[in-house]
């Protein structure tokens, strides 16, 4: 069978939602309780967390509706107020989105003809006469763990840590080098690379972040960005080797990106500690002792009922064939590629549509033959593109914070934990500065302890898992802000993105 060709999937919904910033650099905040909108919240949380719903688009401008996590609409009334509700009629709650050159927005009341505003409190629509004062700045409110695709080269920005560079060269997004991490900081974002470097309008890596590696974001909906140094250069992929840096002359788009949230990509073992890898294009084996790209799989889960999609380097999924062999030679929408996953320890258990369970055979071929699993039905399970997490929770990212000497869970902006691999699903925490995470008789947490303990990561989602401290008791996010390790059970506050 010939190679499936690498295809990008659609963003996901959770990827194309934003925050809209006011003049005063207050969120555009829903009210649930008094059926209002505001704009005082000085951070995105999920009441600032907005879909954008376009009905229409043509270059500059869209029509749209703003609508909330819970489903509600921002509606305009005849006297200029806003409300919080379902719309009455099929232009109510429709706004002319314009985007303007310096990456702000102004929306526009269909109906009326007034622009909506804030005075850094309230929210408005009174004035036909466009001022700064209606001007929003969107910004992504996904995880800020992104890859950038490129639909024009297709393919994803890649960081090169020997020459302290970034090529858009990568096929498939596999490696850790294609993720980055983007701050927002004074209205202008931050690329940081897997080896903690920052992109700098030079072209180049370094090492500190400063005005040379802030960047201005135009944000379209459909997840496409765009970023430039404010002074008339863009970022696009230049030259025969597709190097990133900032140029004047984008052609055909070349300057718009796809942002999403990193996938997650695994490795798996058998209990003879070899890997899973494909070989002779489709057929899976538990025969190889080192890593290679064809021992990588995309994890790939529905979030709700654990069931879980492999997806190959060759652009295929795992799939269960006939006479109970295992082959990568899926298709996304295939129901014998739908693994439903089982935990115990750390290592994963996997349970095919025929009910049985995947193990090896004695040649080493992956199957699905055995009705009760067993050790030999355990694979141990790394991340294989995470050389750290970023944690968001219900409430925030987990974080350091100078007022607090605990581990926080409601932070705007995120620290990295850095992996240490110990065993299978087993990882130690550490700290930016080289300490390790410690906690506490409370179940809480510090990051400046001296010794390493361990922490067992099991994933539950496509980008979501929980944490297994070292007390015994699952992580979770609290409404405090501080993190503690106190529920026997998985919990809405213990699933953490990633």
């Amino acid at each position: 069978m010939d190679e499936m060709e690498w295809t990008q999937r659609q963003p996901k919904l959770e990827d194309l939602r934003v925050g809209l910033i006011s003049w005063a650099g207050s969120y555009l905040t829903y009210e649930p309780y008094k059926n209002m909108v505001t704009a005082t919240a000085k951070g995105l949380g999920r009441r600032q967390t907005w879909e954008i719903l376009v009905s229409n688009e043509h270059d500059t401008q869209a029509v749209v509706r703003l609508r909330s996590l819970q489903g509600l609409y921002v509606l305009c009334e005849a006297d200029g107020s806003l409300c919080y509700d379902r719309p009455r009629t099929s232009h109510h709650g429709c706004f002319l989105l314009r985007f303007h050159r310096n990456g702000k927005w102004t929306l526009q009341c269909i109906i009326s003809g007034r622009y909506l505003e804030s005075d850094g409190q309230d929210v408005f629509c009174n004035s036909r006469v466009l001022s700064a004062y209606h001007m929003w700045t969107p910004r992504p409110a996904l995880h800020a763990h992104v890859i950038l695709y490129s639909p024009l080269h297709r393919c994803y920005a890649r960081a090169d840590p020997t020459l302290s560079r970034v090529w858009v060269d990568a096929p498939i997004p596999y490696l850790g080098e294609c993720g980055f991490l983007l701050h927002f900081q004074d209205g202008c974002y931050h690329l940081e690379s897997s080896t903690h470097c920052f992109l700098s309008h030079l072209d180049r890596l370094v090492s500190q972040p400063s005005t040379q590696t802030a960047f201005h974001m135009q944000v379209r909906p459909g997840g496409l960005v765009a970023l430039s140094d404010g002074e008339g250069g863009m970022l696009y992929a230049q030259g025969p080797r597709l190097l990133l840096g900032l140029g004047s002359s984008p052609h055909r788009g070349e300057e718009w990106f796809i942002l999403q949230h990193c996938p997650t990509w695994v490795s798996l073992r058998s209990r003879s500690r070899k890997f899973l890898s494909v070989i002779y294009d489709v057929e899976v084996y538990a025969a190889s002792e080192h890593l290679t790209p064809m021992s990588l799989f995309q994890f790939e889960s529905d979030n709700d009922n654990l069931t879980l999609q492999l997806r190959s380097a060759n652009g295929c999924y795992l799939a269960q064939r006939r006479h109970r062999t295992v082959l990568a030679n899926g298709h996304p929408l295939e129901c014998d590629t739908f693994f439903r996953m089982h935990w115990n320890c750390g290592r994963i258990i996997l349970q095919s549509p025929n009910r049985r369970f995947l193990g090896i055979a004695p040649n080493g071929l992956l199957m699905a033959s055995v009705t009760i699993p067993g050790p030999n039905e355990e694979f141990g399970i790394r991340l294989a593109n995470r050389p750290f997490l970023v944690l968001r929770g219900r409430y925030g990212y987990v974080g350091i914070s100078p007022e607090h000497d605990l581990m926080q869970c409601n932070m705007d902006q995120p620290n990295c934990i850095h992996l240490l691999p110990c065993r299978q699903g087993i990882y130690h925490f550490q700290a930016q500065g080289g300490s390790f995470w410690s906690i506490t008789s409370f179940g809480t947490f510090r990051p400046w302890g001296k010794f390493a303990l361990n922490f067992c990561i099991e994933l539950q989602g496509s980008n979501l898992l929980t944490v297994l401290a070292p007390n015994g008791f699952y992580m979770r996010s609290d409404r405090s802000g501080t993190l503690f390790a106190d529920s026997e059970d998985i919990t809405k506050e213990c699933i953490w993105e990633f």
